[in-house]
């Protein structure tokens, strides 16, 4: 708000206030001015009224499906206009298809596989980057005739080229034929996809340049530039109003969900393994996209700010990102959105800036034009070297002083020279912050000055009055528990206290335990307080240890004399072990178990002078609580049976008599069938007639006649 007149008028959060220094002054009717900002239509062509059931052909410059589409803005900094936008949803073919860069390690670059990359008997066509097959075209039939010819190619990887097909599709408009309509690109894939960074497994470092490179309908440039990231591709997606729905098979469902989170405007439709339910899932996909309506802006100047607000279908609200976009829109419906555009400051040269805002997927959008009112009229009377401002320090305007050069304040009552800073408040802002002097303190030429208490003895202090003697904490009522003085609003304590509040005493003698140690050496004292630091002690002064080993036979001849009245304290019982609670159990089973119990406990096993047993439990509850769970019958031996001892003697010895019987004629049988073996090899190997002397010659000589005929 901008005040002209005689009188010292300042504005501030709660209006205006009358200076009183100044009131003696002669006054004269006071003007306000409080320039307002405007909004001013300079194309506003109503929106196309389509309806559902009406088949109306219309040529895309004859459908108007945003309204207003041209603004005008006088914005006053600090203050917000709020303009309404009207949106109506209103409702060629083309073909290509793409491979891999043909680079090595994507695909085989050998003579062979260059022709044919497939590795069967297959006929395949050569490998190749993007090829745009068909122009758009309403011709049905060369489409599907086109579509029909192609051969599949092959790659070696796993994920495919497809990105460097969306952005040549993206950005080549001639090539392919875009006219200025909605634009819809069906991206179908069995396969994962490559983006920028990935290039450098081919060598190819180089980012994308998002610029079209088709020649003969071929990309030419796969093996020159990286596949384009997922940013570049939202951007050129966006500047050419493209909705890409991504028909894809089931097993990269999720791969291209995530990726239809990162691109706005997009579907992803599952694709049966055969293709035959691709024209009811682009249906579907373009009627999940078109009954969407989401607005977009470009950068807005340094110093303001939109807000959307939606109205949507059925009268249903959306605020923050929700304000937005609006769903479930069908032909016909017509939506609103309130925008409010504020300026915070002026611009530094004061021009005026424009901004787009358009929905998107739409190729129209509204064209605001903003003017930034950034002076009042009154300053144009204001008066020079005026006395109101520090003796002619500045120029009294509008209700206030505009300062000269190097000087700084309210009054202009401050040089530049002193505080060094064209704010002067800066200076009693801590850390940057909003508050001035901590709201503890006026700034007085960038320095602050505290305020005073009522009580006398609290006061504020510090460069920013931050520090303060009694908002220190408190015990037991008392600022820093008595024992400590506050200071900028932390306790300092006396001797022998300590913590926040000096609630901490550092006596030690709470802290001892019966051998004159600290916490019986096994903790540390605080506070006065034993804090044991092995968990296993307990008590005050950490002398208690449940669990220890020693615990059962340390409580064995108690639990002994009083559960079952016998042992060697049976004669002093009531004397020496009153000190713990006796509780009996039926069996074992009902003996407590630490795991359903927040106190520990050792489980005892001991035996008495019969030889019996007997189980028990000793516990320590609350620190201090004793009890003790006992089973209340014992484990007795029974006595030995000795007819089975004798008879089992008398067998032993029979047993084993038999025993090393058997095994001396085990080895005699083998010790004669090994002689008799080696008589036989031996009998085997002799080599003359054991019935005739080999040496003996016989005495006589028997001659026969030659002639003698036996006659």
């Amino acid at each position: 708000m901008c005040i002209q007149s005689k009188l010292c008028l300042f504005p501030t959060e709660n209006g205006l206030f009358l200076c009183p220094k100044f009131a003696l002054f002669p006054t004269y009717k006071a003007k306000i001015e409080n320039p307002r900002g405007s909004i001013s239509i300079d194309k506003d062509k109503p929106v196309t009224n389509r309806k559902k059931d009406v088949a109306e052909k219309l040529k895309p410059d004859q459908i108007t499906q945003i309204q207003p589409q041209k603004l005008s803005l006088n914005l006053r900094s600090g203050k917000d206009l709020n303009l309404i936008l009207y949106q109506v949803r209103t409702t060629a073919r083309c073909f290509g298809s793409f491979v891999e860069k043909t680079v090595m390690p994507y695909i085989s670059t050998t003579p062979a596989r260059l022709l044919n990359p497939c590795t069967s008997n297959e006929n395949c066509t050569s490998p190749f980057s993007y090829k745009n097959v068909l122009k758009l075209t309403e011709n049905g039939q060369q489409f599907n005739s086109l579509v029909s010819k192609q051969q599949i190619s092959g790659n070696l990887d796993s994920p495919e080229g497809g990105f460097d097909a969306i952005m040549q599709v993206a950005v080549c408009g001639d090539a392919i034929g875009w006219r200025n309509v909605t634009r819809l690109l069906v991206f179908s894939t069995d396969a994962g996809f490559h983006f920028a960074g990935d290039g450098k497994l081919g060598g190819i470092v180089l980012p994308n340049d998002g610029k079209c490179h088709l020649e003969n309908n071929m990309y030419t440039m796969s093996h020159y530039y990286d596949y384009p990231s997922i940013a570049h591709l939202v951007q050129k997606l966006s500047d050419n109003n493209i909705q890409t729905i991504f028909a894809v098979t089931e097993e990269f469902q999720p791969v291209y969900k995530e990726l239809k989170n990162l691109i706005p405007k997009s579907a992803v439709g599952t694709l049966s393994s055969n293709s035959s339910n691709v024209i009811k899932l682009i249906i579907d996909s373009y009627n999940s996209l078109s009954s969407e309506v989401i607005l977009e802006n470009n950068k807005v100047p340094e110093g303001v700010s939109i807000k959307y607000k939606s109205i949507c279908k059925n009268g249903v609200v959306g605020t923050g990102e929700n304000g937005r976009k609006c769903s479930n829109i069908s032909i016909g419906d017509e939506v609103s959105f309130d925008i409010t555009i504020e300026s915070q400051k002026c611009p530094s040269q004061g021009k005026s800036e424009t901004i787009r805002i358009k929905p998107l997927g739409f190729n129209e959008d509204v064209e605001i034009v903003l003017n930034f009112i950034c002076e009042c009229e009154c300053s144009k009377g204001g008066e020079p070297l005026s006395k109101i401002c520090h003796n002619g320090n500045g120029t009294f305007e509008c209700g206030a002083c505009r300062c000269n050069e190097g000087r700084i304040g309210r009054l202009c009552e401050c040089s530049t020279d002193e505080v060094r800073t064209d704010d002067l408040d800066g200076n009693c802002r801590k850390d940057n912050g909003t508050d001035i002097c901590s709201n503890n303190g006026d700034c007085v030429c960038g320095t602050c000055e505290c305020k005073k208490r009522e009580n006398p003895e609290e006061r504020y202090s510090g460069k920013f009055c931050d520090c303060d003697n009694f908002n220190c904490d408190r015990s037991n009522n008392k600022l820093c528990g008595g024992h400590g003085r506050c200071e900028c609003r932390v306790c300092i304590c006396d001797a022998n206290y300590t913590g926040s509040a000096c609630d901490c005493s550092l006596d030690t003698s709470t802290c001892l335990a019966a051998n004159k140690q600290i916490c019986n050496g096994r903790g540390t004292c605080e506070c006065g307080v034993c804090k044991c630091t092995n968990p296993k002690f307990q008590g005050p002064t950490c002398e208690i240890c449940p669990t220890c080993p020693g615990v059962c036979a340390e409580h064995k001849e108690c639990v002994q004399c009083r559960a079952f009245e016998t042992g060697e304290k049976k004669d002093t019982c009531q004397r020496d072990c009153s000190y713990f609670n006796l509780i009996r159990v039926k069996d074992r089973d009902k003996l407590p178990q630490p795991a359903d119990q927040s106190y520990p406990l050792s489980h005892c096993k001991e035996r008495d002078a019969n030889d019996c047993w007997f189980y028990y439990t000793y516990a320590v509850r609350n620190d201090t609580m004793r009890e003790v769970y006992v089973v209340e019958t014992l484990e007795c031996p029974a006595g030995p049976d000795i007819i089975p001892i004798v008879a089992g003697v008398v067998a032993g010895i029979v047993l084993i008599g038999l025993a090393l019987l058997l095994i001396w004629k085990l080895l005699m049988i083998i010790h004669d069938r090994r002689e008799f073996a080696k008589f036989e090899k031996e009998k085997m190997n002799a080599k003359w007639d054991t019935g005739e002397n080999p040496i003996y010659k016989s005495a006589v000589t028997t001659v026969v006649n030659p002639k003698y005929e036996g006659k």
